[in-house]
């Protein structure tokens, strides 16, 4: 058990609890749950709580989101840029930065199927990618 700061009147499985309803019933992703947390709660960090980083709560409930949250957020990037390059096709800037943007995707999925975050056969396809982030 680690040690409780005196503030937070929450158990540790109060907490965890609390985690699991905003990420299935609120469809929240990690980090928002952390800002419900400090905001709403006064919890500062899930970590120093409860000895776990808010991923592996999510996992040990079977509630963590199918692709990981930096991933997503880099694939929403990588599918506006590629909109914006649609209509404005001689931006050498932005065609420069969504192949940087792509190459990060490619590194970062990498990492993620060899920690088992995502299958072994996921790559990376800009359409995949724009019919994910629309859903």
């Amino acid at each position: 058990m680690v040690d409780m700061p005196d503030w937070i009147d929450k158990s540790e499985e109060e907490i965890e609890e609390i985690i699991v309803n905003l990420a299935e019933e609120k469809d929240k992703s990690p980090s928002e749950i952390g800002n419900i947390l400090r905001d709403k709660y006064g919890i500062p960090n899930v970590s120093e709580v409860l000895g776990k980083n808010m991923v592996e709560v999510l996992v040990d409930n079977d509630v963590e989101p199918d692709i990981p949250e930096d991933l997503m957020e880099q694939l929403k990037d990588a599918v506006n840029l590629s909109n914006h390059l649609d209509q404005n096709p001689n931006d050498v800037e932005s065609q420069r930065a969504l192949s940087e943007l792509e190459s990060k995707i490619q590194k970062l999925s990498k990492y993620y199927r060899r920690k088992g975050r995502l299958p072994e056969d996921w790559r990376y396809d800009p359409e995949r990618a724009a019919l994910l982030v629309q859903s």
